[in-house]
């Protein structure tokens, strides 16, 4: 009868979920406060209301293709045509533009040599197109 008197030992487990939890929100926040957010200032263009111009004609679109080939404002020409084509614009456009795509089987590698030429031209306005293009279009 002596056992009847004691009470069996337990452990609570709702004080120690609301500890884990508060350990958890405090390391959460803690960690959140440690991080510094490094940004860069960026200036965005403003539209002006009367900017319905069309962007000049003597722009340049190269699209890099395969087997070799490229298109120069949509007339195929050779990759050994490019270099020379270039520095004919650049002396032609007094600020010259070139916008640089390719197709859906073009290769990475002609495109950065394509880029690499527009550069060394000293071209400074190079864009490059991040959507694929028809073949020629």
């Amino acid at each position: 009868m002596a056992d009847e008197g004691k009470k069996k030992a337990r452990i609570e487990i709702i004080p120690l979920i609301d500890v884990i939890f508060f350990l958890l929100a405090t390391f959460v926040l803690f960690t959140l406060s440690l991080d510094k957010i490094q940004s860069l200032p960026v200036t965005l263009p403003v539209p002006s209301p009367n900017t319905t111009e069309k962007p000049p004609d003597d722009d340049v679109t190269l699209q890099v293709s395969d087997q070799n080939t490229c298109y120069w404002n949509k007339e195929l020409i050779g990759m050994d045509e490019i270099e020379a084509r270039i520095e004919q614009y650049k002396s032609q456009v007094a600020e010259p533009r070139i916008l640089i795509t390719g197709d859906e089987k073009a290769k990475f590698g002609s495109t950065v040599r394509i880029l690499d030429l527009v550069r060394k031209a000293g071209i400074q306005q190079v864009s490059v197109e991040t959507r694929t293009r028809l073949t020629g279009k």
